[in-house]
């Protein structure tokens, strides 16, 4: 079971079938297998040998898929880096992953070119949009290469090194292997009924797991085509579902509100879609109500984290779908809700959330004392607050870390949002804790409003009757718009660390 084979077998049962769409042209299976045979021998002409690792610094383009299967096809692990990073968060990813080769395009040559000076390790550059460099894309997939034997890949070789967003300290390289990828893509294939016949958008940043598993590897494993969207906008993302007949559409929860909130937009425009995915955060009850309602189209919500490559649960597409719920276990995979000593709890009871199954990560690179507390008995703690009810279906509370405790009463930030969402003025909120000299915290509120009018007071009296005394907002301050990660999940860290250097 391996990522490799799974496009080798898409390419000899579908080789006419389209793989992607990009600006209005179509590349077929056997085109894209092509390329890859090509970019793989280049790569090992290169001196990339199998366990060396290549990052891919690119956005929503051909040449990332390309490039990510290319890589797996030398034997290599992909290192995918948000190109949008600084030079000193690119510098510690491509360090602490002794990559060996980027691929990027030369917009960020300026930025690349320094680090070549003090990265020994990093040995080769390939700019996919210029042959001025002495690696050129152009050459690298199209000129004829010597034919390389593929390396033997097997399915517990490295795959994937996927850098986690650093919430506390530097950032960790979660480790996957081919069947953490590869059994995952398998699991929500069967669960999802993905097919051959399927059109999905990829609009979501292609080097985030998110994207990788759902709009990548899991169409290609069924060969079915990627619809790709280079960025987000959201009467491009409906013009694209119209022209290219998309049948899935997969975003975050801020994709979805964006899209609510398209003029003119109708049901008619997701008339092709069979079902959305929503994963990345939470999505409040009350927008998935609401985007139901317009469109006309199912929201199946789901959970999962790069450790777990990524998706351990998932509302099911036949059966009960429960909002506010992220669903029940996938195939192969165990969730389990534990309290701190790692016992289970009974079903309805707040303990941390634990995952066992084919997907877990290896480690973290280099990190044995994180890797070791992270994962115990094949189980991957996975930080975060949740329940599970009598039918198996999990509802995340929220973060550990995130857990608000005022006067000795633990307030979930999510019980607090979902409520301020079904304000019909709030468009985005948020919710973290302060300091309070008498409570210890108090709540307070971020919101995004379609009506300049409304007041502190206002969103105040509108909560007073839905939540408890203490667990009000205390304060509401009122953006533009909320600090957000590249996938669009709204950064209650960020709130947090403005709140710090204001006081």
């Amino acid at each position: 079971m391996n990522l490799n084979e799974n496009l080798k077998d898409s390419a000899a049962r579908f080789p006419n079938r389209t793989a992607y769409t990009f600006l209005n042209e179509s590349t077929t299976y056997a085109e894209l297998d092509s390329f890859v045979d090509s970019a793989a021998s280049g790569l090992s002409a290169g001196g990339i040998k199998k366990g060396d690792r290549v990052a891919i610094m690119l956005g929503n383009c051909p040449e990332f898929i390309i490039a990510y299967y290319g890589i797996l096809r030398a034997g290599a692990v992909v290192v995918p880096i948000n190109p949008a990073y600084t030079s000193g968060e690119i510098s510690y990813i491509l360090s602490n992953s002794q990559a060996k080769a980027v691929i990027s395009d030369s917009s960020l040559e300026a930025t690349i070119s320094p680090l070549r000076e003090k990265l020994e390790n990093l040995k080769m550059v390939i700019y996919t949009d210029s042959i001025e460099f002495e690696w050129a894309w152009e050459r690298l997939i199209q000129e004829p290469n010597e034919k390389n034997e593929s390396p033997s890949i097997e399915e517990n070789d490295l795959a994937v090194i996927l850098y986690t967003s650093g919430t506390t300290g530097k950032p960790k390289g979660a480790m996957l292997s081919h069947r953490n990828m590869a059994s995952n893509a398998a699991s929500m294939s069967k669960l999802t009924e993905f097919t051959e016949e399927d059109r999905i958008i990829a609009v979501l940043p292609m080097f985030h797991v998110f994207c990788i598993a759902t709009c990548i590897n899991i169409p290609i494993a069924c060969g079915a085509a990627i619809v790709i969207v280079p960025k987000f906008s959201p009467t491009e993302v409906i013009n694209s579902i119209r022209s290219e007949k998309a049948t899935l559409f997969a975003g975050v929860p801020t994709m979805f509100s964006f899209l609510l909130q398209v003029p003119g937009a109708t049901a008619e425009d997701f008339s092709s879609i069979r079902a959305c995915f929503s994963g990345g955060a939470s999505i409040p009850v009350e927008l998935l109500h609401r985007f139901e309602e317009k469109y006309e189209v199912s929201i199946l919500e789901g959970y999962g984290l790069s450790e777990t490559a990524p998706v351990t649960a998932f509302n099911p597409l036949r059966g009960i779908r429960k909002p506010g719920s992220v669903g029940i276990d996938i195939p192969e995979v165990k969730n389990k809700v534990v309290d701190h000593n790692g016992i289970e709890v009974p079903r309805g009871e707040i303990g941390e959330l634990i995952v066992k199954g084919p997907n877990v990560m290896m480690g973290y690179l280099g990190m044995p004392d994180a890797t070791s507390s992270a994962l115990s008995d094949g189980w991957f703690y996975t930080g975060d607050l949740a329940r599970m009810d009598d039918e198996g279906y999990i509802y995340i509370v929220d973060r550990k870390k995130d857990m608000i405790i005022i006067g000795g009463y633990n307030v979930y930030p999510r019980e607090v949002e979902e409520v301020l969402y079904q304000h019909p003025a709030i468009v985005e909120s948020a919710v973290i804790g302060i300091p309070d000299k008498e409570y210890g915290e108090i709540v307070k509120a971020f919101v995004v409003t379609n009506d300049e009018s409304i007041t502190m007071d206002d969103i105040l009296y509108f909560c007073q009757d839905k939540l408890a005394k203490y667990k009000l907002p205390k304060q509401v301050e009122f953006m533009k718009e909320l600090p957000k990660n590249s996938t669009g999940k709204i950064l209650r860290r960020a709130l947090r660390v403005e709140q710090v250097e204001v006081n």
